[in-house]
């Protein structure tokens, strides 16, 4: 943004700016609706169950972690993202939503504990906790409206 002197110029800057970017947009990033494994289950279910645990399964977090450790640098990401844009909230949160998607499954790809139970190591026939058939983590996807 062009350095703006003045208190009729800033107010029209401004104006400007208000303008360009409108009422902006919302980012939801996740397991959208409509997203499901191959029998139907619902991926945002699945998910949960992998982050939260279950009476059988212990939790193995990879949404609370990508939050914790990503969070801090969104805000100021979205900065960068609405200059690169020319202010273009729908733009910008895109460009926002597909650097929390990588996020996401890279967290996803790094999580290696608690360790699987040695009969789901035999049926899957490798060791990685969180990807069985890959529909999980190729399901994490965002939306801008």
């Amino acid at each position: 943004m062009a350095d703006v002197k003045g208190g009729e110029r800033l107010k029209a800057k401004l104006a400007e700016l208000g303008e360009k970017l409108g009422k902006g947009g919302q980012l939801d990033v996740g397991f959208l609706a409509g997203a499901t494994e191959a029998d139907g289950t619902s991926v945002a279910l699945v998910a949960a169950l992998n982050e939260f645990g279950t009476g059988r399964m212990p939790p193995r977090p990879f949404m609370r972690p990508t939050v914790a450790n990503n969070k801090s640098k969104w805000g100021p990401n979205l900065g960068t993202a609405l200059k690169a844009t020319n202010y273009d909230p729908m733009k910008s949160l895109d460009l926002l939503g597909e650097e929390i998607v990588g996020e996401i499954k890279q967290t996803i790809n790094s999580v290696t504990s608690p360790k699987l139970a040695e009969s789901t190591i035999a049926r899957k026939g490798f060791e990685k906790p969180l990807i069985d058939t890959s529909t999980m983590i190729n399901s994490v996807d965002k939306k801008v409206t």
